[in-house]
């Protein structure tokens, strides 16, 4: 049901994209299934590397593994949401959307062990760790075209970016639930701070939200991006603590990886008109 409904918010903020978007969504997301399958195919080509990976992986906790997708998930979802944002409302990436090449390679093992599990339950069960690197060789080797997005329609290089992100947040929402992550306060990101614009107040009588008091004409306050504006002593300790409007709730970016997911998706479902 949850796949359903991620599925259905996905594409419906498709739906959304004018066609010059679709182009750049597609060639981005096309690009970036090519990046993956190389680091794939190096992973699966090299004993040493893929051994390297699969320790890293089993030396993870639960919650480690479930944050490595999120993050992953995070790299992805942000390719769309950039898109789905009016241009003077754009805020600089977080940074949790950048992986490096051991968590990438940790992350893309992992989901292909997964992937193989779901499709062929038995074929890991009955083999040692050690002989994993083949069986996986195998089954990329049979699935190539679908890992790799090379010579799909545009149709299906989304369709497999909605696979992708499907799976992801199935995964993240669940452990995300289980540790009590959902809901939680996250401070707004220290490059999104800076980021906010000074602006004078053109018309007196305004009330700052926050202490109540007036925002005199002529003086700098900060202009959040759904434009409601607080004196900048007074928003400067709020999004410290959280990365919501104090008016609005509108979200700013966040370093936290399951907030940063939490604001993208509501930003999809607002898009929409729709409800998680």
């Amino acid at each position: 049901m949850e796949e359903t409904t991620t599925t259905t918010i996905v594409m419906a903020a498709l739906s959304t994209l004018t066609p010059p978007q679709i182009t750049t969504l597609t060639t981005t997301i096309s690009a970036l299934f090519r990046h993956h399958h190389r680091h794939l195919s190096s992973l699966l080509s090299s004993h040493t590397l893929f051994s390297l990976s699969l320790h890293h992986l089993h030396s993870l906790s639960l919650e480690q593994k479930s944050l490595l997708i999120a993050r992953h998930l995070l790299s992805i979802l942000s390719q769309l949401s950039h898109l789905l944002q009016p241009t003077t409302a754009r805020m600089p990436p977080c940074i949790a959307t950048i992986l490096n090449d051991r968590d990438l390679d940790s992350v893309l093992l992992l989901l292909l062990l997964c992937e193989q599990h779901q499709h062929e339950p038995e074929s890991l069960k009955t083999l040692s760790p050690t002989d994993w690197r083949d069986s996986l060789s195998d089954y990329v080797a049979t699935t190539m075209l679908t890992l790799s997005g090379i010579g799909f329609s545009r149709s299906e290089i989304l369709m497999k970016y909605i696979e992708v992100v499907a799976k992801c947040k199935k995964f993240v929402d669940v452990m995300g639930s289980r540790d009590g992550k959902d809901g939680k306060e996250v401070a707004a990101s220290v490059v999104a701070v800076v980021a906010l614009p000074s602006v004078q107040v053109k018309q007196g009588g305004k009330e700052c939200a926050v202490c109540k008091e007036e925002m005199r004409q002529g003086r700098d306050v900060c202009e959040l991006p759904c434009e409601h504006q607080f004196h900048w002593m007074c928003v400067l300790p709020w999004v410290i603590k959280r990365n919501t409007c104090p008016c609005c709730r509108h979200r700013l970016p966040t370093d936290d990886v399951y907030g940063e997911i939490e604001r993208q998706w509501e930003l999809l479902v607002k898009i929409n008109g729709t409800y998680a």
